[in-house]
């Protein structure tokens, strides 16, 4: 993580942030066994299973956007990204090469997997008798909040190092960006795939109060007996999406908005800068074969194609 304060209160910043991030760590974590998640997960029984008020703040986020998204972006693709070898931290995964043991068939065009239910399926009522909800998931389904339990920890990290500290705040986790207290003065951030190699190839971006978020298929990739892979999936198939885009960031009023958009724009594909522009949302998008798309709003440059 990375924590930007504009006053000399870092200590105070760092603080609320990391008190956010070890609340998420203990419910969201897919990777920790002792964790909500992996408890849920591992029990795929289908009988109504409590959960604490943090879990069911950012499992409803999640399932938020998926509504949001029409389901490009969906949390139940937990099993799926375990099946294809992602069951651990990624250079845990990379150092191993894991088997695919998902269920695949051939098909006129590829591979198909099978999938049991979708974010539908799952749903959150609140308990009366004490705090947290009762979650019902469907037998044998996993969850997996990666497409928005960090981005909404950077806004929630963001509001409370501000509120902690009155000062402007940015929090980066892991690149997704939350900016809170701003107020007319936004933050100058270079967006680009090489921006720490060749920092004059970024685009300036003025962020003000809000989140920028990038999703891309080039970092988290591993290779198995079977061949390559990487964690962003098709939630049809439940498998990788085929890279039309490569990176895509998006600015919107929050962090979870923006990351939930910019998968959302990886796994739609050919049609994205047209859903994103729809939707009146600033991106970049980076295609397969390195040219770059931007939306309206987003900065010109000369390396970019504006979309109409």
């Amino acid at each position: 993580m990375e924590v930007v304060v504009r006053g000399d209160d870092v200590a105070g910043a760092a603080a609320a942030v990391r008190q956010e991030l070890s609340a998420v760590d203990a419910a969201c974590n897919r990777f920790r066994p002792d964790s909500e998640l992996s408890v849920v997960n591992a029990d795929a029984s289908g009988r109504p299973t409590a959960v604490s008020p943090v879990f069911a703040r950012y499992l409803a986020a999640a399932l938020a956007m998926a509504e949001a998204t029409d389901g490009l972006v969906d949390p139940t693709l937990g099993r799926a990204l375990r099946q294809l070898g992602y069951d651990d931290d990624i250079a845990t995964v990379r150092a191993t090469q894991r088997p695919v043991s998902a269920p695949v068939s051939g098909s006129g065009t590829g591979w198909v997997a099978s999938r049991r239910a979708d974010w539908r399926d799952v749903a959150i009522d609140e308990r009366t008798d004490s705090p947290g909800a009762w979650l019902h998931l469907p037998a044998g389904v996993e969850l997996d909040l990666g497409a928005t339990a960090k981005a909404l920890a950077a806004d929630r990290a963001a509001e409370a190092a501000h509120r902690a500290t009155g000062r402007a705040v940015l929090v980066s986790l892991g690149g997704d960006l939350a900016m809170a207290g701003s107020g007319n003065e936004p933050w100058l951030v270079g967006v680009s795939e090489t921006a720490e190699t060749d920092p004059a190839a970024a685009d300036q971006v003025l962020a003000g109060d809000g989140g920028l978020a990038t999703s891309t298929t080039l970092a988290r990739r591993w290779t198995t007996a079977q061949g390559g892979f990487h964690h962003l999936l098709d939630p049809i198939t439940g498998l990788p999406v085929r890279e039309y885009w490569r990176t895509v960031t998006v600015s919107a009023e929050s962090c979870l908005q923006a990351n939930a958009a910019s998968t959302a724009a990886v796994v739609l594909g050919r049609g994205a800068a047209g859903w994103l522009t729809d939707r009146e949302l600033s991106a970049r998008l980076v295609r397969d074969d390195g040219l770059v798309v931007t939306t309206p709003g987003w900065p010109a440059t000369d390396h970019t194609v504006a979309v109409a």
